[in-house]
């Protein structure tokens, strides 16, 4: 799979632009500031339907502009698409494929497949959980784009609990009658369901990606691991070893039940994958507060490409994005991050300057500057 044309109009410091693009390695080169990475994030809001850079729309529309447009030709072996995606802050996005408006946004996962590698991603390893939560759910829904309706439902599930949840709170603090919370063993069940089929996916992600992020790790620090990925659910200590989904909504009811005296009293839901974490580690330790800073960015490369040989083994294989990694790199892992990258079907890269872009990936150029994306070789 690949993108053979990009067009943008009022998304970030375009007002328009047309980038046409071909299979192999391109680069997009440019001081900071003047809008390489706006391109390749556009490329990956069609396949995520987010920012790796922001948590919300509006800073993606052109200032002073009202809506952003995102369209992108997508080649996978003799079939084109043409997929589009409007961003409307503060209102409902709108999608089209193939020119057909009677689509959702979500219809268009899947269309556009990537895997991006950005300075963001050391966030994976010495981040927040939401950073690697993230990390997981974004890959299982490229694997599977349905999941993208499972997410969307357990954050409606989640943010109805715990509106119920806050009510009581302030009611018991303010001395005021007790609520009926008759309706908060429906939202369990609702939470629970949904909750595990959340769940399942990422268990199962993780058991195929160990074996492929410590391959990965391999070649990029030889004789440096090995790696391993623990989950830690917020269920406790058994839902990771659970088989089925039944099992999994039978602990996930259980622990909301056990929780739900504290939950009353904060006015938040306390258990669920939205309070879970994913352990990495190195060796016998945790890489956060353990790993060195090189090895920290080793780890997260090697998530990115376990995730890059996930996807391709399964069928369809991303579009890689660099987006000013080689920078951030020592030269070591710079020769070894582009050696393995390099015979990718289409791979993106951003730099400052030609020379952070090494030789191996050599292939079109564009010029970026002060919101014009030009081509200067091929």
């Amino acid at each position: 799979m690949h993108v053979s044309h990009l067009s943008l109009a009022d998304f970030r410091s375009y007002a328009r632009v047309e980038v046409p693009l071909d299979p192999g390695v391109t680069a997009f080169v440019g001081p900071n500031g003047q809008g390489k990475t706006n391109l390749v994030e556009a490329v990956g809001y069609l396949a995520t339907l987010g920012s790796h850079r922001v948590s919300s729309d509006a800073p993606l529309v052109r200032m002073g502009a009202e809506r952003a447009i995102v369209r992108a030709a997508v080649v996978q072996g003799e079939r084109q698409q043409l997929v589009e995606l409007e961003l409307n802050p503060g209102k409902a996005n709108r999608a089209r494929i193939n020119r057909s408006s009677q689509v959702r946004p979500r219809d268009v996962l899947g269309i556009v497949r990537t895997v991006l590698f950005a300075p963001e991603d050391l966030a994976l390893v010495k981040g927040d959980p939401g950073e690697r939560r993230r990390f997981l759910d974004e890959l299982i829904t490229a694997r599977s784009p349905r999941m993208a309706g499972v997410r969307s439902d357990y954050d409606r599930v989640l943010k109805q609990r715990n509106t119920l949840l806050k009510s009581a709170a302030l009611a018991r603090r303010h001395g005021g009658r007790q609520m009926d919370l008759s309706t908060l063993d429906v939202w369990d069940q609702h939470l629970a369901r949904v909750g595990a089929e959340l769940l399942a996916q990422r268990l199962d992600l993780i058991a195929t990606l160990q074996p492929l992020a410590d391959k990965a790790y391999e070649q990029l620090a030889p004789g440096g691991g090995p790696l391993s990925m623990e989950y830690r659910g917020s269920a406790g200590d058994r839902m990771a070893v659970a088989s089925t989904r039944e099992e999994l909504y039978g602990l996930l009811t259980e622990a909301l039940g056990a929780a739900r005296k504290n939950e009353i009293e904060r006015g938040v839901t306390l258990v669920g994958p939205h309070r879970d974490d994913l352990l990495l580690k190195l060796g016998q330790l945790p890489a956060k507060g353990y790993a060195s800073h090189g090895e920290s960015w080793s780890y997260a490369l090697a998530l990115r490409l376990a995730s890059y040989d996930l996807l391709r083994g399964e069928g369809n294989e991303p579009v890689l994005v660099l987006d000013d990694v080689f920078a951030e790199l020592d030269s070591r892992r710079r020769e070894r991050l582009a050696e393995l990258v390099a015979p990718g079907e289409q791979v993106l890269v951003t730099a400052a300057v030609d020379d952070d872009v090494p030789g191996v990936l050599s292939g079109a150029r564009f010029a970026v500057s002060e919101g014009a994306a030009e081509k200067v070789s091929s």
